[in-house]
């Protein structure tokens, strides 16, 4: 990764945390979250700020392996009050941010993923931070919107985790496997954002591409994205669904871990 993206990403981080923090600003923070319903809307403001400041403590330290959550200073909010939690937020993103800076993208350290990079961190906890903005959203009632390039980013590097998670031999992946079978994204807001999938018999290849498939998933950009990362119903009458409905189905279900 070159220097401006990681710095961009570094924005990100704060920028999309800021949105999170005006987001659940005045909302019932003991709501349940929909589209994570294990969490209350606090403990998933709780949880994006402990990944961020996790994020943070191993770029800062340049660690080799990973670091155990009691060993991230800060790990919660002070308090239980809305803007104890606002400040913790806050100054998670913040130092997060300051760490990735000062390590620059190249800096060594562990990650549990194909790159053991703090450029590695910068994006994902950007990109974490896309969808969990969306589960408060979601909770809060208010209107989520997106960014055509962190959109298309999110959905670049959710596939990327699953070629990851196959490589590692995850047992969800061995129902993608299948000669012929193919799944095709097409954003109709953005030219030239689209993705053709393809379930071989080695596994799940992936490119940015036009190209006949078995389902195509078609819709917004952002609402692609959103179903991907399974925020958004693929019966939702914000997409459109071509084809066999049930392989779309499938994918989305053995992609779920993450």
């Amino acid at each position: 990764m070159d220097l401006r993206a990681h710095e961009r990403y570094c924005d990100e981080i704060v920028r999309l945390t800021g949105e999170l923090r005006a987001t659940i600003k005045g909302a019932d923070l003991d709501a349940t979250v929909p589209t994570c319903p294990d969490w209350t809307l606090r403990e998933l403001a709780q949880h994006v700020g402990r990944a961020h400041r996790w994020a943070g403590e191993i770029v800062r330290t340049r660690a080799t392996e990973a670091v155990a959550p009691e060993k991230v200073p800060a790990h919660t909010p002070e308090g239980d009050g809305p803007d104890a939690l606002d400040a913790w937020l806050a100054d998670g993103a913040a130092g997060t941010a300051a760490a990735l800076r000062e390590a620059g993208p190249e800096a060594e350290v562990w990650s549990w993923a194909w790159e053991r990079s703090a450029g590695f961190w910068s994006r994902r906890m950007a990109l974490e931070t896309v969808v969990h903005l969306a589960d408060a959203a979601l909770t809060a009632k208010v209107p989520y919107t997106m960014s055509p390039e962190l959109a298309a980013d999110t959905i670049d590097e959710w596939l990327q985790i699953v070629a990851f998670a196959q490589a590692q031999g995850d047992p969800e992946m061995a129902e993608l496997r299948g000669a012929g079978r193919s799944l095709h994204l097409h954003a109709t807001d953005v030219p030239d954002a689209e993705w053709l999938i393809e379930l071989g018999e080695d596994g799940v290849t992936w490119r940015r591409a036009h190209g006949k498939a078995n389902v195509a998933l078609r819709g917004p950009l952002t609402d692609l994205m959103l179903v991907f990362n399974r925020r958004l119903a693929p019966d939702s009458d914000r997409v459109e669904v071509l084809g066999d409905a049930a392989l779309l189905d499938l994918w989305l279900a053995r992609t779920s871990f993450g």
